[in-house]
């Protein structure tokens, strides 16, 4: 009995701590990017850096599902649809959110990329005829409205052309489409495939993507005559804001559960606005932190409601 009075607030404190550390971790992208972009890297090289740096990564995990006892055989099929969803759901929602933050500040990205579980409740909706009840429906209210008080924050409070942020937010939010469109077509193939292997398989295509349309883009300096820092910057995007935070979740999400992990996580959209306050000097206000609060509250009205635990 004292056993398990003193292991379960340990696993729950610790679990929590990697839950926590994974988002702050995963909402740094957003700022090692913007610090990229001052020395004008173009997205595709800055990506094909980010994903040449992550590719070692999933190499290895793809050679820890082929020689591990519990690998799964796949069909063709299976592996054509893993191919497709590396390119339209690993690369192509990277590429828009990047591209999106050459024109928005990182507070905003993150906050339109955090509605992606709201898109997921929009398209299970309508592709498997799913029910929306009035729990998600006011969610959906309560994060959109979230959003467009932190546009009006950031339209009132920044010198960027309205047409460009717009724009950017444009392309974020099809980012953030696009990866809820993954990750509901991931929930039909990954029980078939695995986690494991899903994974390493769909990102190495994605790393692939990102090579074959670095190489067929114009770029206005070779990718081997950089400054330092941007070299320095993809490395540290690539660990830190790319493998650290999966592993670290998946961890975090043994030892807590799936609920108290999507609160934990929702410090995310604070966290990168705070970041973004001590590295890129964005502002701050009660509007934005209102807005951000709007958001969180209604995402979490969802991927709490049905989650157990």
């Amino acid at each position: 009995m004292t056993t398990d009075r003193i292991t379960l607030p340990t696993a729950l404190l610790t679990g929590s701590m990697l839950v926590m550390i994974s988002a702050i971790a995963f909402s740094s992208k957003a700022i090692m990017a913007k610090l990229a972009y001052r020395y004008h890297v173009d997205v595709e090289t800055l990506l094909a850096l980010r994903m040449a740096c992550s590719t070692p990564f999933f190499l290895l995990l793809a050679v820890w599902v082929y020689f591990s006892g519990g690998r799964r055989t796949f069909s063709l099929r299976d592996g054509i649809i893993i191919a497709i969803l590396g390119v339209i759901g690993g690369y192509l929602p990277m590429w828009l959110d990047f591209a999106g933050l050459r024109y928005v500040s990182a507070g905003l990205e993150r906050i339109i990329l955090f509605l992606y579980p709201t898109m997921v409740v929009i398209l299970s909706a309508f592709w498997y005829r799913q029910h929306i009840g009035r729990r998600e429906i006011l969610a959906l209210i309560i994060s959109y409205g979230g959003v467009i008080m932190v546009v009006g924050h950031d339209v009132m409070t920044t010198t960027t052309d309205s047409g460009q942020m717009a724009l950017g937010a444009m392309l974020v939010f099809a980012s953030a489409l696009l990866y809820a469109g993954y990750l509901v077509c991931c929930g039909r193939i990954i029980p078939r495939v695995g986690s494991a292997a899903f994974t390493a398989y769909s990102m190495l295509m994605a790393s692939a993507t990102s090579g074959l349309h670095f190489a067929a883009t114009d770029h206005q300096a070779s990718i081997l005559n950089l400054p330092a820092a941007v070299y320095q910057i993809a490395l540290l995007m690539a660990v830190i804001a790319t493998v650290l935070p999966a592993l670290l979740l998946n961890i975090g999400i043994q030892r807590i559960g799936s609920n108290r992990a999507a609160l934990v996580s929702s410090i995310g959209p604070v966290s990168t606005i705070v970041l973004a306050y001590v590295f890129l000097d964005e502002p701050v206000t009660g509007l934005q932190m209102a807005g951000a609060a709007l958001v969180i509250s209604g995402v979490l009205l969802i991927t709490t409601h049905k989650a157990p635990a």
